[in-house]
C-alpha cells in the first residue's frame, strides 16, 4: 500500500476525483461516468450544488429561493441533451423595467411599439430607441455566431474575429472599454446604464477601465443561448443542480459531502496523483487518481497543490480574486406600487433596474473604490416566482405573496472585512433607500415575515459567500473572467503553453491535474461549460 506525502493510507484508486460538488464538479462527473470511468466527488459542505442551490431561507415560510445564483443563460443545450437533465427553463417577455423620476422604461420584447413608446416618455427617444436595436441586433449575431463555439476546443483569437466576422461589433465589444462603446451607441444616460448592468454583474470595474474586464463580463450576458437572453430555471436553482447530481449518481459516480480536501498531490509521469481529505469524523482519507479536476477556484487549487508541496496551478491570478456583490433576498405580501402607474407584474417580470443610469454606475464605483459604500447603491431585481410559482407552497401562491432577488452591484469585498456585520447592515439599509426611492411605498410595507414575526428579508455580502460556500473573496466567477478564446490578448501571453489554440482552456501545468470550475477560461456563470471542458480533456476528445 502506497503513502501520501502526509502519511496518510491510500484507501482507493479512481479515473477522476472531482474536488468540489458544485454545478460544474456534477457535470464533470457525470460526464466521466457516463464514459465508463470510476469516479468519485467530494465536497466540503452537506450538500450538494455549491452557490446554486435552493433553500427554504425563512423559518416556517414555505418558499424556495435561489440562494446565491438565480437566472440561466450559459448552459448549452447541448450539456442538457447529452446529460438528459430533467430540467425546464423559462423565457421571460420582459427583458427590464428601469424608474426614471415619475416615468419608466419598460423593454417589453413582446412589443416593439411599446418598447419605442417607452423610450419616448423618459425622453430617450427615437434615436436611441433606433441605437438599441441596432446594438442588440448586432451582439444578438454575435452570440449566433460566438456561443456554439464554448463546447469546443478554443479557437485561436484570430479565428473567434473571423467567426464574428463584423469588426465594428468586434471592436465596440472586444477592443474598446464598454464605456467608450455606450457612450457612443446611445446619447441618453439612462439607455447607457441599462446596456452597462451586463458589464458589471460580479465584476468591479470602471466602465473605462483599460484591462476590459467589464467588456468580457458584458460579452459572457450577452451571448448566452446564442440569444442574450437570461431564463427562470422552474423549481429554483437547485432544479439545475439537483439534475445534475442524479445525473452523476445514475451513471456510477460516487458523492462523498462533508468531505473537507485538504491536499492534492499532482502526480506525474507513470505516478498517479492522490487526494487528501477529512472526513466527517475528523479522520484523514486518501485516494489515488488517474486525473483530479478541480470545481474549486484555482487561488483554492494552489492551496491545495502547495499543502502537497507541489507548485501552483497557473491558473490563478496575481491578484486575490474579489467580489463585488450584495445578494439580497425577500419575501413580499404583494409586489410593492410604482410611481408611474405601470403594472408591477410586467416591472419586476424583467430585471427591475435601480439607480443604475451610467452616471450612477460611475459614481458608486468611485466611492465603493475610495472605501465607502455608495450613497446611492445601484442594484437589480427580478420576481422568481412571477414566472415560476412553483417555488411558493399552495398557501403563499393563493394569498399573492412573491419573491424578490435582489443583486447589488459595486459592493466589494474591501468595503466588509475588518467589519463583516457592521458593514452589511450599513449596505443592506442603504441598499433599501436605494430601492424605496424608485417606489410609490416603502418595500418594509409590503414584506412578508417569518414564523417569529421577523422580516423575510437576507442580505449577502462577498465576505458572507467567501464563508458560505468557499468563494475566495466571495468572487462569484472565481476570478476576473477572460475571453472565451484562446491568446486573449486581455492577459499576457501564457509563457507555460495553457490555452493554446485546440486546448479545452482547463489544463494546468500538472498533467494530471484539471481546472473545471469558473475559474477555466470559458468560466462564469451556471453554464456546466468548463466541467464538461474538464472532463472531455480528461477523456481525450
Amino acid at each position: 500500500m502506497t503513502t501520501t506525502s502526509r502519511t496518510t493510507p491510500v484507501l482507493a484508486r479512481y479515473d477522476a476525483v472531482v474536488v468540489g460538488g458544485g454545478h460544474n464538479g456534477l457535470t464533470a462527473a457525470a460526464y466521466l461516468a457516463r464514459a465508463g470511468r470510476s469516479v468519485l466527488v467530494l465536497e466540503r459542505l452537506d450538500h450538494t450544488g455549491g452557490a446554486a442551490v435552493s433553500a427554504r431561507a425563512f423559518d416556517g415560510v414555505d418558499a424556495l429561493l435561489s440562494r446565491y445564483s438565480y437566472l440561466v443563460s450559459l448552459l448549452p443545450r447541448q450539456v442538457i441533451d447529452e446529460l438528459g437533465l430533467a430540467i425546464t427553463l423559462r423565457r421571460r417577455r420582459y427583458s427590464s423595467y428601469t424608474p426614471v423620476g415619475d416615468a419608466g422604461l419598460l423593454v417589453d420584447t413582446g412589443s416593439a411599439a411599446a418598447t419605442a413608446a417607452s423610450f419616448a416618455a423618459v425622453g430617450a427617444g427615437a434615436a436611441d430607441h433606433d441605437a438599441w436595436r441596432r446594438f442588440y441586433g448586432a451582439t444578438g449575431r454575435l452570440a449566433r455566431r460566438l456561443f456554439p463555439t464554448v463546447t469546443a476546443p478554443l479557437l485561436s483569437r484570430a479565428e473567434a474575429r473571423a467567426l464574428v466576422d463584423d469588426d465594428e461589433t468586434w471592436r465596440a465589444v472586444v477592443e474598446r472599454p464598454l464605456g467608450e462603446t455606450l457612450r457612443a451607441a446611445f446619447a441618453h444616460d439612462v439607455v447607457r446604464g441599462v446596456a452597462a448592468t451586463d458589464g458589471l454583474i460580479g465584476t468591479f470595474a470602471d466602465l473605462d477601465d483599460a484591462d476590459l474586464r467589464q467588456n468580457r463580463c458584458f460579452l459572457y450576458h450577452v451571448v448566452g443561448g446564442g440569444t442574450g437572453d437570461w431564463d427562470v430555471p422552474v423549481g429554483g436553482m437547485g432544479a439545475v443542480t439537483g439534475a445534475l447530481r442524479d445525473a452523476a449518481l445514475a451513471a456510477g459516480a460516487e458523492i462523498v459531502t462533508r468531505a473537507d480536501v485538504t491536499a492534492v498531490e499532482p502526480g506525474g509521469g507513470d505516478r498517479e496523483a492522490e487526494v487528501t481529505w477529512t472526513d466527517d469524523d475528523g479522520r484523514a482519507r486518501a485516494v489515488a487518481a488517474g486525473a483530479v479536476l478541480s470545481g474549486a477556484a484555482p487561488a483554492t487549487l494552489d492551496r491545495l497543490l502547495g499543502a502537497a508541496g507541489a507548485a501552483p496551478s497557473g491558473r490563478a491570478t496575481d491578484q486575490a480574486p474579489e467580489g463585488a456583490q450584495l445578494k439580497v433576498n425577500v419575501l413580499l405580501r404583494r409586489l410593492p406600487r410604482l410611481r408611474d402607474g405601470v403594472d408591477p407584474v410586467a416591472a419586476f417580470s424583467g430585471t427591475f433596474h435601480v439607480n443604475e443610469s451610467f452616471d450612477q454606475l460611475q459614481a458608486a464605483h468611485a466611492q465603493a473604490a475610495g472605501g465607502r459604500v455608495p450613497d446611492l447603491p445601484p442594484c437589480e431585481i427580478y420576481c422568481h416566482s412571477l414566472t415560476d410559482p412553483s417555488v411558493l407552497g399552495p398557501e403563499l401562491r393563493a394569498a399573492g405573496a412573491q419573491t424578490l432577488t435582489l443583486f447589488g452591484l459595486h459592493m466589494p469585498a474591501r468595503l466588509f472585512r475588518t467589519d463583516p456585520d457592521g458593514a452589511r447592515d450599513r449596505a443592506l439599509a442603504a441598499t433599501l433607500a436605494s430601492l424605496d426611492s424608485v417606489l410609490a411605498e416603502p418595500v418594509a410595507d409590503v414584506l412578508l415575515h417569518d414564523a417569529d414575526g421577523r422580516p423575510c428579508l437576507e442580505a449577502r455580502t462577498p465576505v458572507d459567500l467567501e464563508g458560505d460556500v468557499g468563494l475566495p473573496g466571495g468572487n462569484i466567477f472565481h476570478r476576473d473572467l477572460s475571453w472565451p478564446w484562446a491568446d486573449d490578448g486581455g492577459h499576457a501571453e501564457r509563457e507555460d503553453g495553457l490555452d493554446a489554440p485546440g486546448s479545452w482552456g482547463v489544463e494546468t501545468v500538472h498533467p494530471r491535474v484539471l481546472v473545471a470550475g469558473a475559474g477555466a477560461r470559458r468560466g462564469g456563470g451556471v453554464s456546466g461549460i468548463p466541467g464538461r471542458a474538464a472532463a472531455m480533456a480528461t477523456l481525450g476528445t
